[in-house]
């Protein structure tokens, strides 16, 4: 991948929610007034730049994910003038921006849409994917929506389905078709035109399909049936195909034609996801690439390893342990009976030694777990369709609590929330954790800190990546500077040989329990959720 001259290399970027982050003029939504006024928080981490999720006019389905119009701003959340203002601050504060870049589909209620639906000719006929019957009537294959049920819609107007990986409000873009394509293109000008430093490509591994539309074979499964459908395919041929590579291609040269803009891409949690970062990110397509594959995943040293291991180069990868998508890493993977801060503390740690590039959540540098929303306050579509087994992803999207005295802990003025704010997130706000030492909120700032105060941890080489039953160990090098980094993922103390001769420099992390080293010199001695960082003495 090539990530030398990008500046996303060893960035720290921080994800904003703006539904959730602030709301700016008291109507129970997050907004980018809201936005504005919470860019001195983001500043005050350390991180190098913003991914701010959608903020374009949409019905809300998907909750800025079903687009309606790629070149404006929602009216619930501002408008042109207010995204300036944002971009303006942000950059005044030494932020990067990315938006978020739908490129795979729109919401059914989009101008392009509504003309392509209307008839099999004229200008948009062929800017989504379409297609006929099979003679029965049937969908045109087996396909599935990841979401439930078809993946294909009927449509009267055309007599012919519709494509649709998520909701069936979201009509997949046909990006093999060029005037489509030329769309989000220049979509993705009018956006860097206006001065935003590049954008978080989302769902990379739907744009492209097997063109003969072939059905997908299934997948074995013993026992009890999956929850949801979608896993009950093999996903050979509705997604992940190669063309993609075309389209990342013609998206790389239009950001390159704009001074430092990147390309930060989101891939599925799909078997083989290390090897599509590999080849997403071939020199002329991303510049890095995320997959929640990891977060799915159990909290061991072994995952982390492969994880760290699993591509060419370590530092091609976004590293994300939390997002608008997936339970909160605090709740997900805190062992059990374990002290919920100083585990926050060791994700922190971790967090801030790996190479590449960092994406933190917004709420989890205040170790915000996950929240409990009751049925009848859901939003999630995806929720709803599947509670009680699965309660969706509003739990991880609840409102930034800013502070603990104030009614919905500071979100909003309004009577109510769009989501309800936790009790458990009160005693965590913002004006809470600056008022106390040792707090999470101290620990990822030093974190952060020491990220970009060594460059060995922010751009530094990858190597010797061991796991050790629970303990997990790597070195990290740059300009003559080497770092080992080790970290105890359970909740007992474990003991670590060191080379003979090697007692690294200690890096203090205020928050985190001291580490040993053992008489002799030979061994450290971690806590329970103990990390370690020091320097090694050339």
């Amino acid at each position: 991948m090539s990530t030398a001259s990008s500046w996303l290399h060893g960035a720290a970027l921080y994800q904003i929610y703006p539904l959730s982050f602030l709301d700016g003029d008291g109507d129970g939504w997050g907004d980018l007034e809201g936005v504005l006024a919470g860019l001195d928080h983001v500043a005050s981490l350390g991180v190098d730049g913003v991914w701010l999720c959608p903020f374009y006019p949409s019905p809300l389905k998907d909750f800025g994910y079903d687009v309606a119009d790629h070149r404006a701003v929602d009216p619930r959340l501002g408008d042109l003038a207010a995204f300036d203002r944002v971009l303006a601050r942000a950059h005044g504060l030494g932020l990067k921006v990315l938006v978020d870049l739908v490129c795979g589909h729109t919401s059914d209620e989009h101008p392009w849409f509504a003309a392509s639906r209307r008839s099999r000719q004229g200008e948009f006929a062929d800017w989504y994917v379409w297609a006929d019957a099979r003679p029965d009537g049937a969908p045109p294959n087996n396909w599935l929506s990841v979401f439930g049920g078809p993946a294909w819609t009927w449509e009267p107007r055309r007599r012919q389905y519709y494509l649709h990986h998520f909701l069936a409000s979201q009509p997949a873009l046909n990006l093999h078709h060029e005037p489509a394509l030329n769309g989000v293109l220049d979509t993705a000008r009018f956006w860097l035109e206006r001065g935003v430093d590049g954008f978080r490509i989302d769902a990379v591994d739907f744009f492209a399909h097997d063109p003969d539309l072939r059905s997908n074979p299934a997948m074995p499964w013993e026992g009890e049936p999956p929850l949801k459908p979608f896993a009950l395919q093999r996903h050979l041929h509705d997604m992940m195909h190669p063309s993609i590579h075309a389209v990342l291609e013609r998206l790389r040269a239009t950001v390159d034609g704009y001074p430092g803009a990147v390309l930060l891409g989101e891939l599925s949690s799909q078997p083989g996801a290390a090897e599509r970062i590999a080849s997403y990110g071939a020199p002329g397509r991303l510049h890095a690439a995320y997959s929640l594959s990891l977060a799915k995943q159990p909290f061991s040293a072994r995952a982390l390893a492969a994880a760290l291991t699993g591509t060419p180069d370590a530092r091609a990868i976004c590293w994300s342990f939390s997002n608008h998508d997936v339970e909160r890493a605090v709740s997900r993977w805190l062992p059990e009976g374990a002290d919920s801060g100083r585990f926050a503390a060791l994700l922190a740690s971790l967090f801030c030694a790996l190479p590449g590039t960092l994406c933190l959540y917004q709420g989890e540098e205040l170790a915000l777990s996950q929240a409990e929303i009751p049925r009848e306050r859901l939003r999630d579509p995806f929720g709803i369709a599947y509670w009680p087994e699965f309660k969706g992803r509003d739990g991880s999207r609840t409102p930034m609590p800013w502070r603990a005295a104030a009614p919905h802990a500071g979100f909003t003025t309004a009577s109510e929330a769009w989501l309800p704010v936790p009790a458990a997130h009160r005693v965590l706000a913002v004006d809470a954790q600056e008022r106390r030492s040792g707090t999470p909120l101290e620990v990822w700032r030093a974190a952060l800190r020491l990220r970009r105060n060594h460059r060995a941890l922010s751009v530094g080489a990858l190597s010797a990546v061991e796991a050790r039953g629970d303990v997990l160990s790597f070195e990290r090098s740059a300009e003559g500077e080497s770092l080992l980094a080790v970290f105890n993922l359970a909740d007992r103390p474990a003991e670590v040989a060191l080379a003979r001769g090697q007692i690294p420099i200690p890096l203090v992390l205020p928050g985190m329990p001291e580490v040993e080293i053992t008489g002799d010199g030979r061994a450290l001695v971690l806590p329970p959720l103990g990390a370690f960082l020091g320097l090694k003495r050339a």
